[in-house]
């Protein structure tokens, strides 16, 4: 698929729940979730027909989001049933890492390719800190269990407030160096105002190579993160919902006052 600036739209992000086990200060500033009735969250039969027809107009790469993917009930199972898409290239997730450690092989065995986890610090009372209670050895954890699953590659999504020489991102540096993995340093965003900037190691925030769907948890298409324009699939149908957001994907993106990010997956 083509959109109107000529753009190659391969890539559907997928949140496949709002819910998430951290209050992370940056995803949560007010550490209160407003969560969606689970009557409106998307079955895994009608994520998986999202990503048949998608694969049909073109999408080749999926990632799996959330919230936090992890605590959706049997997600191994949704993983298996996605991996079962003739077409799809690329499978991947995105996890804070808190219950990697049980998912990694279950997952992998799936069909997932290929995982990132965030990773804000390596301190353990600052990682504490900044996700409001979240055990940095469990993270840690989850990440030798993805490395000997065998899922390929593991990438550290850091995020920080100026620059990726701030002192814990330097120290995710180090720890990621000790372990050859790749980080992604992405600075702070901010949905409703439109502040981001292109992710240091990665694609994201670059508009002008933008290859993106999303697909959020209670059914809209969403061309862009910071849009809060979004088709629903219910209603217009998947295909006309995916078709239609592709037309009106914007040149670049501008505020998002419709969706927080436990609810988009960023």
């Amino acid at each position: 698929m083509l959109d109107r600036f000529n753009r190659k739209i391969n890539y559907l992000r997928i949140s496949v729940t709002d819910r998430c086990n951290l209050r992370c200060t940056y995803c949560v500033p007010t550490g209160q979730f407003k969560w969606l009735p689970h009557s409106q969250i998307l079955t895994f039969e009608e994520i998986t027909e999202v990503i048949k027809v998608a694969v049909e107009l073109g999408i080749e790469k999926v990632r799996l989001t959330g919230g936090e993917p992890l605590v959706r009930k049997d997600i191994t199972e949704l993983v298996r049933m996605i991996a079962g898409v003739e077409g799809i290239t690329d499978l991947a997730m995105t996890t804070n890492g808190m219950l990697l450690e049980k998912f990694a092989r279950l997952l992998k065995e799936a069909g997932l390719m290929r995982i990132n986890v965030s990773l804000d610090s390596t301190d353990p009372s600052r990682f504490a800190e900044i996700t409001r209670g979240g055990d940095l050895n469990k993270v840690l954890r989850g990440i030798d269990a993805a490395l000997e699953a065998g899922l390929h590659p593991v990438k550290l999504n850091c995020v920080v407030v100026h620059s990726r020489y701030e002192p814990d991102a330097l120290r995710v540096a180090e720890y990621a160096a000790s372990k050859r993995l790749e980080v992604r340093f992405i600075h702070q965003m901010n949905l409703s105002e439109g502040y981001f900037t292109t992710v240091e190691g990665g694609e994201g925030g670059n508009c002008s190579i933008c290859s993106r769907l999303r697909l959020t948890a209670d059914g809209l298409i969403k061309p862009c993160l910071f849009s809060n324009i979004g088709f629903d699939i219910r209603k217009m149908g998947v295909r006309e919902a995916l078709m239609t957001a592709v037309a009106r994907k914007p040149a670049s993106g501008t505020v998002n006052q419709a969706n927080n990010f436990y609810n988009i997956g960023g």
